[in-house]
């Protein structure tokens, strides 16, 4: 029997992004991918439930002794639980984390990151508000490839999200989240096609 497509989703919050990923994988909409298993470096946040919801292993993964990046032994944790499912793919989904080489040349090629913006306009931290404060018409998503640069890597799809001139970051950040939700299973099944030829 063929080898899945395996995808391995990192997350620190509520796992919409997931959530997303996982629905589309039980309505057939994933490809040839299958989510082989969830870490998240919150040990309360809401992603984990989404293991048992979806008969999926979701994992706490200690990420000390940093708050803003992935280095040393955690990241070596981070590895080797990625590497024993077997990962084809990594996803990041709301991952606030910057990773580092170590990480970056384990699964090089392999990583993707989802990103509430346009890029390269409003790369890093609440780019929802700063499509709003540079009062533009248009924002929108991003899937792209994860290089040591922050939100620099090629990008692979992008989705447009109107601004209406009544919208706040609550109102757009429902519009955008959205479109989230339909874009990065649309990329994982389009790249576990890919990952077959």
């Amino acid at each position: 029997m063929e080898k899945p497509f395996n995808v391995v989703i990192l997350g620190s919050g509520r796992g919409s992004n997931a959530e997303a990923v996982l629905a589309a994988q039980r309505a057939g909409r994933l490809g040839q991918a299958r989510v082989a298993g969830i870490l998240c470096d919150q040990p309360g946040a809401r992603m984990l439930e989404l293991g048992p919801r979806f008969g999926v292993p979701a994992v706490y993964l200690d990420p000390a002794p940093f708050k803003t990046k992935l280095e040393g032994a955690a990241e070596q944790r981070y590895i080797a639980q990625i590497r024993a499912w077997q990962a084809d793919l990594v996803v990041l989904a709301g991952f606030m984390r910057v990773l580092k080489t170590a990480f970056l040349e384990a699964f090089a090629g392999r990583i993707i990151n989802l990103h509430p913006s346009l890029l390269p306009a409003f790369p890093g931290l609440d780019a929802i508000g700063q499509a709003l404060a540079a009062r533009v018409a248009v924002t929108g998503c991003t899937v792209h490839e994860v290089t040591a640069q922050v939100d620099a890597g090629r990008i692979l799809r992008q989705t447009q999200v109107l601004i209406a001139p009544g919208d706040t970051v609550e109102s757009l950040a429902a519009k955008v989240h959205a479109a989230e939700h339909e874009l990065l299973p649309a990329v994982i099944a389009e790249l576990s096609q890919r990952g077959r030829k």
